[in-house]
């Protein structure tokens, strides 16, 4: 196996979207270090020959199944499947389910994607990550009166996947990375500063992620882009706009993309 290929795979199965399954799979990788790992997801998967292609696949992989199936023939399916295929899975609704019947003396309603209904609050969520994809990396600088937030930093402070997360959660967010050689935009200076959110982090910290990625490319370790040098001026730079634009800073040092987006939501 190359280092460039992933160590493990997991694969997660939903009859609805697997929004759910995903969100648990992540939180458990946030408590594991430094492993490389492909996650495949299947939405949707309401026939039993879906099903069984897919765990047919990931019996390749020797992963494991995280799925969130309700229609109770699927769901019997899945741990056939397991046992033919000798497959690990993770029922990850499942035990919350049978808790609240044998609690309450209650029925689900075997209806794929409730969570997922067709209602405001979920068209307001499609609209903010349309809006958050389209306009990562400041691609869209009028976007930026548009937003509810703005994500200030440097190269490699997870503006990106923390724009996302917080659009699933029905914000509209701009990412803006902040080059010492490039001029701010003037929108930020037009904008509240609680709409603005300043990310930083340990300088060494950032050499190492800044290296690592540099690795994955292929490039050359040693290139300005990952000196602490470089790192130390981008830091200042940022350190000054940030205070120029009084806005929050947020040291993401350790921090999993959860508790900052927390953070966040606590600051708007």
């Amino acid at each position: 196996m190359s280092m460039e290929e992933p160590s493990h795979f997991i694969t997660i199965c939903s009859d609805s979207l697997g929004d759910t399954a995903e969100a648990v799979v992540q939180a458990v990788l946030h408590q594991f270090q430094n492993q490389r790992v492909t996650i495949r997801r299947y939405g949707n998967v309401r026939h039993e020959d879906e099903l069984r292609k897919l765990m047919e696949e990931a019996a390749k992989h020797q992963g494991f199944v995280a799925y969130t199936l309700v229609q109770p023939e699927l769901r019997e399916m899945i741990r056939e499947e397991s046992v033919r295929l000798d497959l690990r899975i993770v029922d990850i609704m499942g035990p919350m389910m049978q808790t609240f019947i044998d609690t309450f003396d209650d029925a689900p309603q075997a209806r794929p994607g409730l969570l997922h209904q067709l209602d405001e609050n979920y068209f307001r969520r499609i609209e903010a990550i349309e809006f958050t994809v389209a306009c990562d990396d400041g691609r869209d600088l009028g976007a930026m009166l548009k937003a509810d937030i703005v994500l200030l930093g440097m190269s490699r402070t997870s503006k990106t996947p923390l724009s996302i997360f917080l659009a699933h959660r029905g914000k509209k967010v701009v990412n803006y990375p902040i080059v010492p050689e490039i001029g701010p935009p003037h929108q930020l200076f037009s904008l509240p500063p609680n709409r603005l959110i300043g990310l930083t982090m340990d300088p060494e910290h950032m050499l190492k992620i800044r290296s690592e990625r540099l690795k994955v490319l292929g490039l050359p370790v040693g290139s300005q882009y990952a000196s602490l040098a470089r790192i130390t001026e981008e830091m200042e730079y940022a350190a000054v706009l940030f205070t120029k634009l009084d806005c929050p800073v947020i040291d993401i040092t350790d921090k999993a993309i959860e508790e900052t987006a927390g953070i966040i939501m606590g600051y708007i």
